[in-house]
């Protein structure tokens, strides 16, 4: 049963990047026959484009690096029974564990999803590794300087941003806990797949103790490498084509829809929440450098709006999702990206009604 789902994954991506390359061709070369060629080079809007697609991949890529590199590390150094023990039973205590992790390792949110994998299949529990996915990417020490910096004269929102990535996280990691079945991560849902795996994990003593007692030890680290080696790569390339669309999405969208005319929508108190919020999904900005963004609508948008936009953006936005629709159950993501919604919108308008009044 694995040799089939393994073999099944090539035809499915082939025709998939077939048709996908076809659509591109077609839509390609209508653009080209009512276009002029001096016209299209010298295009406003192809200039912007290009522009914000290589920011973001440029910026991405650091971290994407960084991502997969410790997924690789943890695939090879990390046992099962050292994250199992890292991680305690007690539900709370866990998801405040997974909170600290992100101080320890600050990755960006590009690089949370392919080390997150791994570690789920290491024995993190669902709810703990929501919760790191979630509020990693904004409470280390690298984000909250940053919008210290940003907000130097008003330091209560760089501690609001802080607080509400945290308290959401752990509202959700509990929801998680509580009502979500363990088993989320694409491919791991057939029993056969699992007993197979299970299986392996107790045939790999005996395994090891052959090869201790014929190799007796000259080659294990040149093995290791290469088997780090490996991994990174193999998980660069199957989590960076997901940043690329995603990033030709992001330049699209910027591309052709005004920031002008979104900032015309969000007068209103709640609406600006919602108007920011919308505006972190598309940007989809790294969070070691959305804070500088946001200062830069101080005057316009309410400061509850303005944490809103840094706390939604690193939790979920639009090449961030197309990563964690490639490593969970769609219907997984679908009800993560709902509850991230309803809780920092709603924990915006109180902090409105408190600490911005």
């Amino acid at each position: 049963m694995a040799n089939t789902a393994t073999e099944k994954k090539p035809n499915n991506w082939n025709s998939n990047t077939i048709a996908g390359l076809g659509l591109a061709l077609i839509l390609l070369l209508y653009f080209f026959s009512a276009n002029a060629p001096g016209t299209i080079l010298n295009n406003p809007k192809l200039q912007i484009f290009k522009s914000v697609f290589i920011s973001i991949i440029l910026e991405a890529m650091p971290f994407i690096l960084i991502g997969v590199f410790i997924s690789a590390l943890i695939q090879v150094f990390v046992s099962d029974q050292m994250i199992q023990r890292v991680i305690p039973k007690n539900p709370i205590l866990g998801i405040i564990t997974a909170s600290v992790l992100g101080i320890i390792f600050p990755l960006c949110e590009c690089g949370m999803v392919p080390a997150i994998r791994k570690l789920i299949k290491k024995g993190m529990p669902l709810y703990a590794a929501t919760t790191f996915i979630l509020v990693g990417p904004i409470l280390n020490p690298v984000v909250f300087l940053s919008t210290l910096t940003a907000f130097r004269s008003r330091p209560e929102i760089a501690y609001a941003r802080m607080g509400l990535a945290f308290a959401v996280a752990l509202v959700i990691g509990l929801i998680v806990y509580r009502f979500v079945n363990k088993d989320q991560l694409k491919g791991n849902s057939n029993p056969s797949v699992q007993a197979h795996s299970h299986s392996h994990h107790h045939s790999e003593p005996h395994e090891h103790v052959h090869v201790h007692g014929h190799n007796d030890h000259r080659h294990p680290r040149p093995n290791k490498i290469v088997e780090l080696m490996g991994h990174t790569v193999s998980e660069f390339f199957d989590m960076g084509k997901y940043l690329i669309f995603g990033s030709v999405l992001v330049g699209l969208l910027q591309t052709f829809v005004a920031q002008s005319s979104l900032v015309a929508l969000g007068q209103g108190q709640g609406s600006s929440n919602l108007i920011m919020m919308g505006l972190g999904f598309i940007l989809s900005l790294c969070s070691t450098s959305d804070a500088f963004v946001a200062q830069s609508f101080m005057t316009t948008f309410s400061k509850g709006s303005l944490v809103a936009f840094m706390v939604f953006g690193p939790m979920l936005n639009l090449k961030g999702l197309l990563m964690m629709l490639a490593v969970f159950k769609t219907r997984f993501v679908v009800l993560m990206s709902i509850l991230v919604f309803v809780f920092v919108y709603v924990g915006t308008i109180i902090l409105e009604m408190t600490l911005f009044k």
